[in-house]
């Protein structure tokens, strides 16, 4: 299997800025996209960015501009670089990878325990 963890979260003031990072360990054969997605309180499960295997990127229009979605291939990391955070980013924010697993070579969708980020003075 494959194991995403994230790590970077936390309290941040309105306008400061986060750095997310996101592991993939164990049985990898192969990794195609990665992401990041958010889930405030009462609401649904939202992307905020992604990145294709060959750097392609894509955000939400509520982070354009603001988040930079990056990878490190060698390393099986991706990260999301927050700057001007607005209170209205405070959510769990979940990594996930399109992955192959070496070990059934099946691919499927996997997902990280989640990092809070809180946004407020």
């Amino acid at each position: 299997q494959v194991q995403l963890v994230e790590s970077g979260g936390g309290l941040v003031q309105p306008g400061g800025s986060l750095r997310l990072s996101c592991a993939a360990s164990g049985s990898i054969f192969r990794i195609y996209a990665m992401g990041w997605y958010r889930q405030a309180p009462g609401k649904q499960r939202e992307l905020v960015a992604g990145i294709t295997s060959g750097g392609v990127t894509n955000y939400a229009d509520s982070v354009q501009g603001r988040f930079t979605i990056s990878r490190d291939s060698a390393k099986n990391t991706v990260y999301l670089q927050m700057n001007s955070l607005k209170p209205e980013d405070t959510a769990v924010y979940y990594c996930n990878a399109d992955a192959v697993s070496r070990a059934t070579l099946a691919r499927n969708n996997y997902w990280g325990q989640g990092t809070q980020v809180t946004v407020s003075a």
